[in-house]
């Protein structure tokens, strides 16, 4: 991957700092988009710097401003000369029970995990055609398997899935796009995710009977990037066979 460019959004911490590390690993230059985790960013940023120089950058914004979301693309292309490789990872997550249902909720959840994607790649399509790039997005075994007292997040997943796979038709035949469905790498940040009894029964439902690592998403994502020219419109679960078994 030396002298390809990568963007990718919500990299600064969890499964997005993981994927950055491999990729960089590989020889990739980064352009690392973050939100709110400022410290996060640049500790990345001065890490992997540190191994290459000059070879990360940061950009913050609010993907939930579709406005601005061709400004990432240009950036990066202003800042590395071209961009090969587009990584919407960026994800907000939280219940939405059928009743309680706001439209603040349905704005959150469709806007990161749904309508950025389509925005984003939209705007990265040209650069990623003329490099004979990809796009890959982090979406969710939950997208098949409905995850109860999650309906938008689920329903934003599940629209995602299915823009990996027009956007497969779309881009091709210059460009390919994939997707990376995680089950249970990290404990969500959410008390609900806390109690011990809730995690070993999600444990249970691996065919492996552990969690995964965030390196184990990132090594599917490096794969589908560097190793795997003929795949596209695909979707990889890397779940410790939970989907197979739920």
């Amino acid at each position: 991957m030396q002298g390809k460019v990568v963007l990718i959004t919500g990299g600064a911490r969890r499964v997005g700092a993981a994927i950055c590390r491999r990729l960089h690993e590989r020889g990739a230059d980064l352009m690392i988009h973050y939100r709110a985790s400022d410290m996060d960013a640049r500790a990345l940023q001065d890490e992997l710097n540190a191994s290459r120089s000059d070879s990360v950058s940061l950009i913050q914004a609010d993907l939930l401003n579709i406005s601005g979301l061709a400004s990432l693309v240009s950036e990066t292309v202003n800042r590395f000369g071209r961009l090969d490789v587009l990584i919407n990872n960026a994800s907000s997550f939280f219940p939405t029970n059928l009743g309680e249902i706001d439209e603040s909720a349905w704005e959150d959840l469709i806007g990161t995990n749904l309508k950025a994607p389509l925005f984003l790649s939209q705007a990265a399509a040209p650069q990623i055609r003329k490099h004979r790039g990809c796009i890959v997005n982090i979406v969710d075994i939950h997208a098949d398997k409905p995850l109860k007292n999650y309906l938008v997040y689920t329903t934003a997943k599940g629209g995602l899935v299915a823009l990996t796979k027009s956007l497969a038709r779309e881009i091709g035949p210059e460009a390919r796009a994939n997707a990376v469905a995680p089950g249970a790498i990290l404990w969500p940040e959410d008390e609900v995710w806390a109690d011990a009894l809730s995690r070993q029964r999600i444990i249970n439902q691996t065919l492996l009977k552990r969690v995964g690592e965030p390196d184990d998403i990132a090594k599917a994502v490096v794969f589908l990037v560097a190793d795997a020219p003929y795949v596209t419109g695909q979707v990889i679960a890397v779940d410790g066979g939970r989907s197979v078994s739920l």
